[in-house]
């Protein structure tokens, strides 16, 4: 193939995303910490596949128009470091084919480049060994191929692509030692190659299908589901349980807690295969809840309010919201757990974006919350994770009419204490100081379980192991939660703490709480503070100020 036309570029895209998203768990398990939250896979499958629907429903059959509409899809639904990354790939990809009705192997090649150089400058401190690395080398050295034979054909141009990410990929545990220490690749870079990889197929005449979500409904539910609909998300997922839960796993105790956010539920359990369908404003708290118990194996969310804004007249709906009451400063935060939300609204957080390390909001959720802060003249924004940092600041980017602040702040443990020094009244500049001030003197542990066996920075950890984990390293793991608690919290303090704050996760329990509780109060010259979060994931976050 000469060269690339609209239909293929939209068919290629399509097998690369279902391809992403068929090995999606396999890039999920490629986590540095062996915590029960790896979800690179699931960030970019969901990114690439809102980038690859907004091509495919582009009218034009120009390649340059189909680029466009792949980068602003990628853009506004980019989830997590890898996903925001990518969408700027495919940005710098868009730029370079701009006008082009169909493109030749080296204006691809060319592409590629500089969507690498796109994506570098998004990142303040790019890190070699991830996927950045893996997409300027591939791409560097596929379009140097073209000096020494200038007849590469389409599909022999992508499979050398393929062939340098794959052994860029390999490389990368030699830049980034903690990849080496923990014996896996860069999972970004590893997402990336399957896109590549599943452009491939199609070449092949084998394009990639993804595997549907089924959620088999009895005659009862399923008329359950349509005499009761709603608007909202309708959210189907598949999961496997963890080994840690398979003996313990509760059917009835997942309905319950699903219940209490949506309806039309129905939950089958079917040995280790959990499948769910739930009909929800609110589908990451959704999310959180199954994933906690394991990992994902396919999900599908589909916006039914979309579809009913269709049908009504928008003005006519406008007209009948209850007006704002103007502010200076808005804040929006991130944060999972019906005790954490409770507080976040207590400490004057107007708008809550359901998420955290198991699910990563997506640029458009940010953009959408701005949006209902149009009563704000500034707004504040917490992403509570370094993985949702940049979409929170791609947002930022996107609203460039609006006076938008991302805090550096990467976790629930700070935000609660910069919000605990906030006050309105200080004006937007001092606000600001003071909250960054806040969020840089706090020290964190966050305390979950071990889902696979490995050493980190010295430490053995074996599967089924609580961990206390401080910034960017685990401080210690065993098999007594209490302990590792408070083993955790004598590792962290120093002469300068005078308080701990104990925010509770859904699976820690009174009696291990007032153990930690105990030991603070006999063992240590500190105050503690118990908050019940109801967080996902994690049994306890503990800030030490």
């Amino acid at each position: 193939m000469k060269k690339l036309n609209g239909k293929d570029f939209k068919a290629m895209l399509s097998s690369g995303a279902a391809n992403l998203e068929n090995y999606q768990n396999e890039i999920n398990a490629l986590n540095v910490f062996p915590v029960p939250d790896g979800d690179t896979g699931t960030n970019m499958s969901m990114t690439f596949m809102n980038g690859s629907k907004e091509a495919n429903s582009s009218l034009s059959n120009d390649i340059g128009d189909i680029a466009k509409a792949l980068s602003k899809g990628l853009l506004m639904g980019a989830r997590g470091n890898s996903g925001v990354i990518t969408s700027q790939i495919f940005r710098g990809f868009a730029q370079s084919v701009e006008g082009k009705e169909e493109v030749n192997a080296l204006e691809i090649a060319e592409a590629f480049e500089n969507g690498s150089r796109v994506a570098y400058k998004a990142v303040k401190k790019p890190i070699e060994g991830t996927i950045l690395t893996v997409i300027r080398e591939a791409s560097w050295y596929a379009h140097n191929d073209f000096k020494t034979n200038p007849k590469i054909t389409i599909e022999e141009y992508f499979k050398n692509l393929e062939n340098y990410m794959s052994e860029s990929l390999a490389n990368t545990p030699e830049l980034l030692p903690v990849l080496k220490e923990a014996g896996v690749v860069d999972s970004g870079g590893a997402g990336l190659v399957r896109i590549v990889e599943g452009f491939n197929l199609f070449f092949e005449g084998k394009p990639v299908i993804a595997n549907p979500v089924t959620v088999e409904l009895n005659n009862r539910n399923a008329q359950a589901v349509f005499e009761n609909e709603e608007f909202g998300y309708c959210t189907e997922f598949i999961f496997r349980i963890n080994d840690k839960y398979l003996k313990t796993f509760d059917e009835n105790h997942l309905k319950n807690k699903l219940s209490e956010i949506g309806e039309s539920l129905v939950v089958v359990q079917d040995e280790e295969l959990v499948k769910v369908h739930v009909h929800t404003l609110h589908p990451g708290d959704a999310l959180n809840l199954a994933q906690r118990y394991g990992e994902f194996i396919k999900l599908k969310i589909e916006n039914m309010q979309e579809q009913h804004h269709e049908l009504i007249n928008t003005a006519e709906f406008e007209t009948k919201k209850k007006p704002k009451e103007p502010k200076e400063i808005g804040i929006i935060a991130v944060g999972s757990g019906e005790g954490i939300n409770k507080l976040f609204k207590d400490l004057k957080v107007d708008e809550i974006i359901a998420g955290g390390q198991t699910m990563n909001p997506s640029t458009q959720d940010f953009v959408d919350k701005i949006n209902e802060l149009d009563n704000c003249e500034k707004i504040l924004i917490f992403p509570n994770n370094s993985n949702i940092m940049l979409a929170a600041k791609q947002a930022k980017d996107i609203m460039k009419s609006r006076v938008i602040e991302v805090v550096n702040c990467t976790s629930i443990q700070a935000c609660i204490s910069a919000l605990a020094m906030y006050d309105s009244k200080m004006g937007f500049e001092n606000s600001l100081k003071v909250i960054n001030e806040a969020c840089g003197n706090i020290k964190e542990i966050d305390v979950t379980y071990a889902v696979k066996d490995t050493t980190y920075d010295g430490v053995d950890v074996k599967q089924g192991d609580y961990m206390a984990m401080g910034k960017k390293t685990i401080l210690v793991s065993g098999k007594d939660l209490a302990q590792v608690v408070c083993e955790g919290i004598k590792k962290i303090i120093d002469d300068d703490s005078s308080i701990v704050t104990l925010i509770t996760g859904e699976d820690s329990d009174e009696e291990t709480d007032n153990k930690i509780v105990d030991f603070i109060n006999n063992e240590t010259d500190l105050e503690v503070d118990v908050i019940k979060g109801d967080i996902p994931v994690y049994y306890y976050l503990i800030g030490i100020e």
